[in-house]
C-alpha cells in the first residue's frame, strides 16, 4: 500500500466538498455529543509507518478526539483517536481512477463504518465499472467492508440516518427518500429564516395597507 499522494483541488471539487462539510457541521450542532467535521484531515493507522494513510475529502469524527481544536492528523494508535464513522470522497477530474480502484481498501484499513464516493460529474472510468453517481461502502457485522449500493441514488446512510441523493452537482441530505425534507447548512438556515421573516413582514404590511384602504373608503 502506497502513501497517500497530494492531488490538486479544483474549485468545483472544493465547493462540493465544502457544501458537504457545511451541511454536516449544522447537523452535528444539534447532537448531544461532541462530533467534529474535517476536510482533508490526515488519517494514519500504523505508528511504525506514519507515512501510510489517507486524507478524506470530508470525514465525520464521532466521537471527536480530545485534541480536536488543535488536531493536525488523526493517529489511530493515540488515546481518544478513533476511526471516522463516515467519510466522503468526491471524484476529481484530476484523478478519477483513485476513487474507483482501491480507495475502499484504505478505508477498510482505517476502520471507517461507512464510505460515500460521490461522482457528481460522472468522471469514473468505464474500465473500472464507472461512472456511478454514488458508491456506498459499509462495514458489516463481521467486520467486512462491502459496497452495499451503487448508481444514481438515493442511497441510505446508516451513520447519519438519512438519504443521500444528487441535485445537479450538489449532494442532498434528506430525511425522506424523495429528498423533500432537506438538511441545510447553518448559512442556508439563516437565509431561510430571513426570507421567512421578510415574507411575514410583507404580509403584515399588506394587511395594514388593506385595512387603511378600507377605513379610507368608510370615511369617504
Amino acid at each position: 500500500m502506497l502513501p497517500e499522494g497530494n492531488v490538486p483541488e479544483s474549485i468545483p471539487h472544493y465547493e462540493i466538498a465544502e457544501q458537504i462539510r457545511a451541511v454536516l457541521a449544522a447537523w452535528a450542532e444539534g447532537l448531544d455529543r461532541p462530533v467534529r467535521l474535517a476536510r482533508n484531515l490526515a488519517i494514519r493507522w500504523l505508528e511504525r509507518l506514519p507515512q501510510i494513510g489517507i486524507d478524506p475529502d470530508v470525514c465525520v469524527l464521532d466521537p471527536a478526539p480530545p485534541d480536536a481544536d488543535t488536531l493536525v492528523s488523526l493517529c489511530l494508535w493515540k488515546p481518544g483517536h478513533f476511526a471516522p464513522s463516515l467519510c466522503f470522497e468526491v471524484v476529481s477530474a484530476n484523478h478519477p481512477h483513485k476513487d474507483y480502484k482501491d480507495v475502499h481498501e484504505r478505508y477498510a484499513a482505517v476502520g471507517a463504518r461507512e464510505l460515500v464516493v460521490f461522482d457528481p460529474f460522472l468522471l469514473g472510468p468505464a474500465s473500472l465499472g464507472g461512472p456511478m453517481r454514488f458508491q456506498l461502502w459499509r462495514t458489516d457485522a463481521c467486520g467486512a467492508f462491502e459496497r452495499v449500493a451503487t448508481g444514481d441514488g438515493p442511497v441510505y446512510s446508516e451513520v447519519l440516518g438519512c438519504w443521500l441523493s444528487a441535485s445537479d452537482r450538489e449532494l442532498v441530505f434528506s430525511n425522506d427518500r424523495a429528498g423533500r425534507e432537506r438538511w441545510q447548512s447553518r448559512e442556508e438556515r439563516e437565509r431561510t429564516e430571513k426570507e421567512r421573516e421578510r415574507a411575514e413582514k410583507e404580509r403584515a404590511l399588506a394587511r395594514v395597507e388593506e385595512l387603511e384602504t378600507r377605513l379610507g373608503k368608510t370615511t369617504d
